[in-house]
Order: C-alpha cells, then structure tokens, then sequence
C-alpha cells in the first residue's frame, strides 16, 4: 500500500462515520418534514428545501468545499427573510442547522487560504443568527440566537483545532522533505567530488605517461571520459539546493556490507534478522546512491520494528533484482500489535524515505500483508532516474 493512504479498515471506518453522518442529518431533515406538514405558517417549508440541500452539501463537500457552502448559505439566509417578511413565524431547520455547523467544521480545516476559511465561518454564524429570528417572539430569537451561537463556537473550535493540527502535520512533513533533500544533496555532491577527484588523478597519471609510453595515453583518456560521465550522470541527480556547512565525516557511497553490518547489529539486540541478498546484486551492479538509499530505507525499517513493533518474534528482509529494478523488502512477523496504520499516521520516518525513493524514480510501499505481517517495500532503478527538477520540486 502507497505511503500516505489509509490502509483498508481505515478507509471502511471513514466510510461508515460518513454514512451514519449523513442518516443523522437524514432523521434530522424527516423531523423538519413533519414540522413543516403540521405548522399552521406556510414559510416553513423552506426549512426543509434548505435541510434537504444541506445534507447534498455535506456528502459534496470532500469533491467541492466552497461552492455548496455558499449555496446553503444563501438559500438558509433567503428562507430566514422571507419566513421574516411574511411574519406568520417558523423555526430553524434542524437537518439545515446540522449542515451548517458541519461545513463549518469542514471549511475551517480545509478551505485555503485559512483567511478564506474564517470569512466562511463568520458568515455561518451570521447565517444561523439569522435563522433563529424565524421564530418572530422576542424572547424565543433571543434563546435559540444563543443556543446556535454555542453550537457554531463549538464547530468553529473545532474546525480550528483540526486546522492547526493539519498545519502542524503539513510543516512536519515539509520539514522531513526538505531535510531528505538536503541529504541526499551532500551525498550526491560527495559522490561528484568523488567522480571528479578521480578525473583529475587519472588526468595527472596520463600526463606522465605520456611523456614515457605515448601509446598507453588513449586507454588512460578512456578512463577519464569514462568518469566524466559518470560526474555528468551524478550531477543531473543534484537538487538545486545550497549544502550546508558541517564537519561530519561522509562517504562517497554505501556498500552491501555495510547493510549486512546494519542487520548484524539490529539481530544482537533482537528480534533476529534473516537478510537475503539476491544473485546479482552487488556493489558493483547498483549505483552508490541507490544503494545509500537502500541502506536507509534499511535502516528506517528496523529502527520502525524496534519501536512500534516491541513483540516481533522476527524479521525478513531480502534485497533482489526484479528486471531493471532493485527491489528491499522488509518484513516483521509475529508481533502481538502494530501500532502503524500508514507512514503518515504514527512518524514521519518513512515520510522522508519515500521523498528520498521518488527523487531516485523509484517507489515506496508499507502497510499489511494479507498473513498479517508488516511490510515495507522499496523499489529502485538499478542505476537511478532522477533529474535536479524531481528532486527540487
């Protein structure tokens, strides 16, 4: 399952909390029916018309979030001036109220820009104030204007709150982007110093060869267009983004074992690691940076397992080539619970590593496995597929 989407008992518990909002408001518009059938005024039809839409609104709303809320609310206030011009009374429609305060909730959360959603919210409230004045007595306006006050400070609450709780989420993962990016850019900055380094030692070897044996120069000016390219190649790779300053020791790339240094290190803490490398595979047969990207994938995988995963009896991870792709797969087995529903519900681990697998071309997978086990599944191009515009953007 994709990084990011809800896994399938999520998606059928949103599903549900749907449909049984949407029956509320349902019984709650029949109760405006039968209101509007017994009353003696005639304008109070409309709060049924208006309640019948609102529940559209709110079943449109996740597809369309701004222009049935407008339309609920001029078709709420409308209804609010013509009870009010004919002045024979009414009441506020329960099923429209009910849609009111939901869209509230809705827009304070996801309508953009935020100042978009506090206007949308201030006329709700407007709206609702004005449908308490149906009731044409002084004393009953004046009630129920306080009572759908308190019910829309309840939902604008409540919409803030979910707002600042998705801001906080968005500059979370923005900040893990972003620190991805930035990492991958010193490595692959190492790897072109590394390439040029070369170049330039093989360029200075060629010279003095030159002046001893001439024919042996075109096999050493082979080797050094063989690394130009190479540099070329790594540095189509570097995101357009300036390199921090730091002392800390890195390297040109990550080797296989380095990995099997990784799982031997994990398996004498426990649970225990069986690590398969696939024939084929080999330091030479992967780029340095698809395998620097394996390693934290790895890495993150059985740091995850540690933590969410205390009761895993043990773990399988395997590392294969699938025709031009390079394919890890990590999976736990027997754990009493997994606490992870997806990569953006519990951390923003495995947020980073599937931004550091897409800028390579590659993809990134976790969820669980129809035998209950956790998995994570990243898949490379051999050699990379990547460009400095994927990488910024």
């Amino acid at each position: 399952m994709p990084v990011g989407e809800s896994n399938r008992l999520v998606y059928w518990i949103q599903r549900l909390s749907e449909i049984a909002l949407l029956c509320w408001l349902g019984l709650l518009l029949l109760f405006d029916i039968a209101i509007a059938v017994t009353a003696s005024y005639g304008p109070q039809f409309l709060s049924p018309v208006c309640g019948a839409y609102g529940i559209y609104a709110v079943w449109r709303r996740q597809r369309s979030r701004i222009r049935p809320f407008v339309i609920l609310l001029a078709l709420s206030f409308t209804a609010s001036l013509a009870i009010g011009i004919v002045k024979d009374g009414g009441l506020p429609g329960f099923a429209e109220t009910g849609s009111l305060l939901i869209l509230t909730i809705g827009g304070l959360r996801w309508i953009e820009p935020i100042r978009n959603a506090v206007v949308f919210a201030l006329a709700s409230m407007v709206v609702l104030e004005a449908s308490a004045g149906r009731t044409g007595q002084d004393d009953a306006s004046l009630a129920g204007g306080f009572l759908l006050f308190v019910g829309w400070s309840v939902a604008a609450g409540v919409g803030a709150y979910l707002r600042f709780q998705l801001e906080r989420r968005k500059e979370a993962v923005h900040s893990v982007r972003r620190s991805e990016r930035l990492e991958l850019a010193r490595e692959l900055h190492d790897l072109v110093a590394h390439h040029i380094t070369g170049i330039v030692v093989q360029a200075q070897a060629a010279r003095v060869v030159a002046e001893q044996k001439p024919e042996a120069v075109l096999p050493a000016l082979d080797a050094i267009a063989g690394a130009g390219a190479d540099a070329l190649t790594s540095m189509r790779r570097l995101v357009s983004v300036l390199r921090a300053e730091d002392d800390a020791a890195r390297t040109p790339g990550t080797r296989l074992a380095d990995m099997r240094a990784l799982v031997e290190r994990f398996s004498a803490g426990g649970p225990k690691v069986a690590f398969e490398v696939g024939q084929g595979v080999s330091d030479d047969t992967l780029a340095p940076e698809v395998l620097t990207t394996l390693h934290r994938v790895l890495q993150e995988s059985l740091t995850n397992v540690r933590r969410h995963a205390p009761g895993t009896a043990w773990v399988e991870a395997e590392l294969r080539l699938a025709g031009p792709c390079v394919r890890l797969r990590v999976r736990n087995y027997g754990s009493a619970a997994d606490s992870r529903v997806s990569g953006l519900g519990g951390g923003f681990g495995l947020v980073g590593m599937a931004e550091r697998v897409e800028a390579l071309g590659g993809r990134l997978y976790a969820g669980l496995t129809p035998q209950g086990a956790w998995e994570v599944l990243a898949e490379l191009p051999v050699h990379g597929d990547t460009d400095a515009s994927r990488l910024g953007g």
